[in-house]
């Protein structure tokens, strides 16, 4: 089953429209829908290794522009729905925490959490919320999306045959590998928290506060 769902997405990947719906993945996700648009990303540069860069330009422009809805649903519309939205997808109770670190941090945040598996849409939504500066904002978003779409696109540029030749012949180990990766990713976040001591304290008690 594996192997034929890698084999219909390779040949979605290199559909004529195949821009188009990366352009929307990444827009949606940025600001309200739960699935990202790496996987897509990943097997259209597998697809075409020499448009490798094209795709990954077209993931950050388009993953910026969705932050500004998630900025817009944040600053304007948290209370009509934003909250719900975020209970929906299960980031209500890291909100707190967000925002507590954005206000402390704002664009470093958004640049080292934004770059990691983290959720971009509670980055985006939550940054309009606190009213961060939009200019400021909009910079993080262009360094931090750069970061997790464009290094995807230099490696798949520079390597996408070899690449592509090992998915080919060790699907399975490589999906596990994955697998394996992203979760370390979670837990080194975990533990290092992303800030000094003082304000993972204070963040961890907008926590409390906020389910007290």
């Amino acid at each position: 089953m594996l192997r034929r769902l890698y084999e219909w997405t390779m040949a979605k990947a290199a559909h004529r429209h195949a821009e188009w719906w990366l352009a929307i993945f990444a827009f949606m996700e940025a600001s309200f829908f739960p699935v990202p648009p790496h996987p897509l990303l990943g097997l259209m540069c597998l697809a075409e290794p020499k448009k490798a860069l094209r795709f990954s330009l077209i993931a950050t422009l388009a993953s910026v522009v969705g932050g500004l809805l998630g900025y817009a649903i944040g600053h304007f519309a948290y209370e009509a729905f934003g909250e719900a939205m975020l209970r929906a997808l299960g980031l209500a109770d890291s909100f707190p925490k967000a925002a507590c670190y954005l206000r402390d941090y704002g664009a470093e945040i958004i640049i080292v959490k934004g770059a990691t598996p983290i959720p971009f849409k509670l980055l985006t939504i939550t940054a309009g919320f606190i009213g961060m500066n939009l200019m400021v904002f909009l910079g993080a978003s262009l360094v931090s999306r750069s970061i997790s779409f464009m290094i995807v696109g230099v490696l798949f540029r520079l390597f996408g045959a070899p690449i592509k030749a090992v998915i080919d012949k060790h699907l399975g180990k490589v999906t596990a590998a994955f697998a394996v990766a992203v979760v370390a990713g979670f837990l080194a976040l975990a533990f290092l928290g992303g800030g000094a001591e003082e304000t993972s304290e204070k963040c961890a008690s907008a926590v409390a506060a906020k389910t007290a």
